[in-house]
């Protein structure tokens, strides 16, 4: 197949921990054609969606991870698979790309299917399963994040379409900086802000479950480093390894459907004690820690339900 990955600088992935370089180092092994373009060079030609990149191969080589052919300019509905694998942040730049590739619909499989990447962001998908969630608003309005904190005392707040850990603030009972950290967001942007009851567990990790075509294959713990609130991988958090339980699976079997209905083929949720906390279909992570972890070929399976999909 002809498979092409619309994402973020190759040269400088992590060839240990890169979700999209594990993707594409497995396409290769089953003998698959690789194209690589940055998101920049996305276009919309008179009726043709058009992609300005480069042939790929990729290697296992620290500081070098991929061999990159001639610049050339391509139609991606002569490609067989698209990879939408650009990470956040979730501004107008990153929706656009998904007007453009939804424009490929019946010619070339975009993964995960870009229409629901745009309409199931990851902190708001979660809101269609309000029983398996901790407390939650979204709102702009000071006074009505004010009265949650009220009613829960002890809270996390974070920008709603923030990624990586970036600008999660925890704020407990005594905490008096609600009002500044407000006036800090929308100062600067004019998104709503998404509040949650803080969960104790979470100094237990932060579990990320990974979903293949809606099926739970395996699960990573995330642990915060000390006297950190955050778990994420890009701010310290170490990966540990961890089995799922009877409650992963219960909330699975719940959103597992939905996924599966809506071409987000490869999902990574988080589980913070008893709830779900976010659904990232964007650009998920966390293969490599996976594979190291519990000795399965995630990217495998991957790849074999594109392959179901397209046959």
């Amino acid at each position: 197949m002809r498979i092409a990955f619309q994402m973020d600088p190759i040269e400088a992935v992590d060839i240990n921990a890169d979700s999209s370089f594990r993707l594409a180092e497995e396409a290769q092994a089953r003998g698959h054609d690789l194209f690589y373009y940055r998101p920049d060079h996305l276009a919309y030609q008179e009726g043709r969606i058009t992609a300005r990149g480069r042939p790929m191969q990729v290697q296992r080589v620290a500081g070098n991870p991929a061999v990159l052919g001639d610049w050339a300019e391509v139609d991606l509905a002569a490609f067989d698979v698209v990879w939408l694998r650009q990470d956040p942040p979730f501004d107008m730049h990153y929706i656009t790309t998904t007007h453009l590739l939804d424009r490929l619909a019946g010619q070339t499989l975009v993964v995960n299917d870009p229409f629901w990447v745009r309409n199931f962001p990851e902190k708001l998908l979660v809101l269609n399963f309000p029983d398996l969630t901790p407390p939650t608003t979204i709102a702009r309005d000071l006074d009505t994040i004010r009265a949650f904190k009220a009613r829960h005392g002890d809270v996390i707040l974070k920008p709603l379409y923030g990624n990586g850990g970036a600008g999660v603030f925890r704020l407990d009972a005594q905490d008096r900086n609600l009002s500044s950290l407000h006036e800090l967001f929308t100062g600067f942007s004019r998104e709503p802000l998404i509040v949650q009851k803080y969960l104790p567990d979470v100094s237990n990790g932060d579990k990320r479950v990974i979903l293949v075509d809606g099926a739970p294959v395996g699960a990573i713990n995330r642990v915060p480093a000390a006297g950190e609130v955050r778990s994420n991988m890009h701010v310290g958090g170490r990966p540990e390894r961890i089995g799922l339980t009877e409650r992963d699976r219960e909330i699975c079997a719940r959103i597992g459907p939905t996924l599966r209905d809506k071409g987000q083929i490869f999902v990574g949720i988080d589980v913070i004690g008893d709830y779900l906390t976010e659904i990232n279909v964007t650009s998920p992570t966390g293969i490599q820690e996976l594979e190291r972890f519990d000795g399965i070929n995630v990217a495998e399976r991957i790849w074999q339900a594109i392959e179901a999909r397209l046959a």
